[in-house]
C-alpha cells in the first residue's frame, strides 16, 4: 500500500504480547480465564496471546461495530452476541485498539450486566489522544499517537488486515 509505513514491527509486537501473556498468567494464577475477542479486528492478536499462554483458556467471541472506513461512526452495533454463558467467570475483553472509548465503554457495561466474576480490558494498542469516553486498558500492548494504522488485524475498508506488522496510513489530501 502506498503512504504505509512500519510504526510497530513483527518481532516488536510478538515480544510484547509474550510480556502481556506472562503479566495475565501471574495475575490469575490457577483461574480460568475466558476471553472475549472482538471480531474482527483482535482475532490476530487473541490467538497469538492465548498461543502463549500456559494456562487454559475459554473463548467466546462478539463482533460489535463503529466504523465505516478510517471514520468512527459514533454508533455502536452489536453485530455477533456472545454464545455461552460468562456469569462468575474470569473475563478479559481482547481487544486490537482502544481509541475514542465508545464501543469499549458499551461492551464493559453489556457484559458487567452478564455477571461476570471479573471484567478486564487487554489491547494490543491504546492511542489515549482520541478518548472520549472515562475508559482505561488493564493490560496495553502498545501505546500510539493518533495515527490511522492497520495491519495485524486493524484493516480499512476490510484492507491490510494480515500484514504481520502495524503500519501507519497516511492518507493522501483530496484536492477539491
Amino acid at each position: 500500500m502506498e503512504g504505509l509505513k512500519v510504526l510497530i514491527s513483527e518481532e516488536e509486537i510478538q515480544k510484547r504480547i509474550s510480556e502481556l501473556a506472562k503479566q495475565i498468567c501471574d495475575d490469575y494464577k490457577g483461574q480460568d480465564i475466558t476471553f472475549i475477542c472482538i471480531l474482527k479486528g483482535s482475532i490476530f492478536f487473541t490467538v497469538e496471546l492465548a498461543k502463549k499462554m500456559p494456562c487454559d483458556i475459554n473463548f467466546e467471541f462478539i463482533r460489535v461495530s463503529s466504523y465505516h472506513g478510517e471514520n468512527s461512526t459514533g454508533v455502536i452495533k452489536m453485530k455477533v452476541d456472545l454464545q455461552g454463558d460468562i456469569k462468575d467467570k474470569n473475563v478479559i475483553i481482547i481487544e486490537d485498539i482502544v481509541d475514542t472509548g465508545r464501543t469499549l465503554s458499551y461492551l464493559k457495561e453489556y457484559l458487567k450486566s452478564k455477571e461476570p466474576r471479573s471484567l478486564k480490558i487487554c489491547s494490543m494498542l491504546d492511542k489515549k489522544e482520541r478518548r472520549v469516553c472515562k475508559l482505561d486498558a488493564d493490560y496495553v500492548g502498545f501505546n500510539i499517537p493518533d495515527k490511522f494504522v492497520v495491519g495485524y488485524g486493524l484493516d480499512v475498508d476490510e484492507k491490510y488486515r494480515n500484514l504481520p506488522y502495524i503500519g501507519v496510513v497516511e492518507f493522501e489530501e483530496e484536492n477539491s
